[in-house]
């Protein structure tokens, strides 16, 4: 069965008790939910000010709550509602409007996530921004009555997916960014390291939505080539580390992960597995490399945010209809190494800058941290 529609099934039963949760729990619009402990802070931020500050509205002036779920804790995820919060304060100060913020983070946990979208039903936000796939799935679900406007961010395949008719014209009440991956892209950079590489391994989680078009077309790419791949998935931690394991065993030459949340938040348990037996680990985000990966290729989620944080602006502001407006794309092409890993792996940065120039936008130097805080640009 499909992840749409599971969660359009798991909403239908949830939704009601969660919304009586939300209005017994909370006495005013910031309140939040009982399972806070393991979600994100809840924000009541004036977009004149930085997105943590709080300062009371001038007379007269538009007024808008924006609902931001988070599905979970990852670096360039963090990135984008980081980028989105400090973007919208800066159109609120040009614009003269004031943009409330309720972020929450379920850390991957279904229920959470269904319960703080049921209370941004309940306390009806002018709009909802999901960042990623299942947050995008469940705020579809949730609006499908309401059509209270949803904007996504970090969705690869928003189509795939079943969240937009196309991208040129969505067709609902949703649009948003998508962080799209070029795997043919990572596949070419694969083969400027080793050109001699003749087995693959790919690992991911098959439930996640955002792997499935990046392996079908490495799939297809490797196919193309003759080249032998292995595929090795998990769906939790563990699961996660006996793959590792089991391709270190296959013998691979290389390891491709796309966008995948579930490999992303094992990658400090596992880099250290490839490392030690010399396999580089090519992931389709600068998080994988900051957490330890090989390399990160991807979009810039910085910018991710700030675009993210314009749609928005446009539907509240300028009236621009979410069914006609088309989801917006990136190709930038950035290449992030870490360099410990890279020597780890006993590689040159320096070679490996070079090879991998001509190939990408910008390449640029990680070491490995747990907060996107310490990144240390080459």
């Amino acid at each position: 069965m499909k992840i749409r529609n599971v969660i359009k099934k798991f909403f239908a039963l949830t939704a009601a008790g969660a919304m009586t949760l939300s209005l017994c729990a909370c006495s005013d619009s910031n309140a939040q939910v009982s399972a806070q402990s393991q979600s994100g802070e809840s924000q009541n931020v004036d977009s004149s000010q930085a997105p943590s500050d709080n300062v009371q509205q001038p007379s007269g002036e538009a007024d808008y709550t924006i609902g931001i779920c988070n599905y979970v804790d990852d670096a360039s995820l963090n990135q984008i509602n980081e980028n989105i919060q400090a973007r919208l304060a800066e159109i609120g100060e040009e614009r003269g409007v004031t943009f409330h913020i309720d972020y929450e983070n379920p850390n991957g946990d279904a229920t959470v996530m269904n319960q703080i979208i049921a209370n941004f039903q309940a306390d009806k936000v002018d709009l909802m921004v999901g960042i990623a796939t299942p947050v995008a799935i469940a705020m579809q679900a949730a609006t499908e009555d309401s059509k209270t406007p949803v904007v996504f961010s970090a969705v690869s395949d928003p189509v795939g997916a079943e969240l937009v008719a196309s991208l040129d014209a969505p067709g609902a009440n949703i649009t948003g960014t998508s962080d799209f991956l070029d795997t043919n892209s990572i596949m070419e950079l694969i083969f400027a390291v080793n050109p001699g590489a003749d087995k693959i391994g790919l690992l991911y989680n098959v439930g996640e939505d955002s792997s499935k078009a990046p392996i079908a077309h490495a799939k297809e790419y490797l196919d193309a080539k003759g080249i032998e791949y292995v595929e090795r998935t998990g769906t939790n931690a563990a699961e996660v580390q006996q793959a590792a394991q089991a391709l270190v065993s296959d013998g691979v030459d290389a390891v491709f992960t796309p966008t995948d949340n579930t490999i992303m938040k094992s990658e400090l348990a596992i880099y250290e597995t490839f490392t030690g037996a010399k396999i580089p680990h090519y992931t389709g985000a600068d998080s994988f490399a900051l957490n330890g990966a090989f390399l990160g290729y991807g979009v810039d989620y910085a910018n991710l945010g700030r675009e993210t944080a314009d749609m928005i602006a446009a539907i509240l502001l300028d009236g621009a209809d979410p069914a006609s407006m088309a989801v917006k794309t990136f190709d930038n092409g950035t290449a992030t190494v870490n360099t410990e890993t890279c020597e780890a792996l006993g590689l040159d940065y320096d070679e490996i800058e070079a090879l991998f120039a001509p190939l990408c936008t910008k390449v640029q130097a990680i070491t490995t941290a747990e907060e996107f805080g310490d990144l240390n640009n080459g």
